[in-house]
């Protein structure tokens, strides 16, 4: 039965900075509890992490970075909903940011201004100043699977957790569902 754990060996974060993009590995500690696992990289994408690893899509959190811009100025965010949800970017995170327009940041900006590889951005390590928006469902999840900063690894942290990062809020993110 699929669960947070799924089959994978967790182990203390802090102990495997090798499963860590640097940034991540430089903010873990400040992450009580958070483990670690080495993942296949060509199976990082959730789908396929999930099947392969049977893991539960409702203990899947995904990390997405966004570009809000208003009057010139472009502020970043991560945005943490669980994979069985979708954000309401153009809607509540907009407004949240107060950005006239808002995207998901391009793949090579998300990159280079994470420090982390696509596929594998997690809110643990982000730049300064970075709001952490938290759905509620991620909050009320328990363990959640997060990226690690790279494609070979996942981290295991509670949602509660996911709020202690500095700059997070939790909020209703996920649209309605169908």
């Amino acid at each position: 039965m699929p669960s947070a754990r799924g089959t994978l060996d967790w182990m203390p974060a802090a102990d495997h900075p090798e499963l860590l993009a640097p940034p991540v590995a430089a903010a873990v500690g400040a992450v009580e509890g958070a483990l670690v696992a080495a993942i296949d990289a060509e199976l990082a994408d959730t789908a396929a992490f999930c099947d392969a690893y049977d893991v539960a899509p409702a203990a899947s959190a995904n990390c997405v970075v966004v570009a809000g811009r208003r009057g010139g100025e472009t502020r970043y965010a991560a945005v943490m909903v669980l994979a069985t949800d979708r954000a309401d970017v153009n809607g509540v995170v907009r407004r949240h940011l107060d950005a006239r327009k808002i995207s998901f940041a391009p793949h090579d900006e998300a990159v280079g201004l994470t420090g982390m590889e696509f596929g594998g951005i997690t809110p643990v390590g982000l730049p300064a100043g970075w709001p952490v928006l938290v759905d509620d469902a991620v909050v009320e999840a328990g363990e959640v699977v997060v990226g690690s900063g790279i494609r070979g690894g996942k981290l295991l942290v509670t949602g509660v957790d996911l709020l202690a990062l500095p700059g997070a809020q939790r909020l209703s993110l996920a649209l309605p569902r169908d």
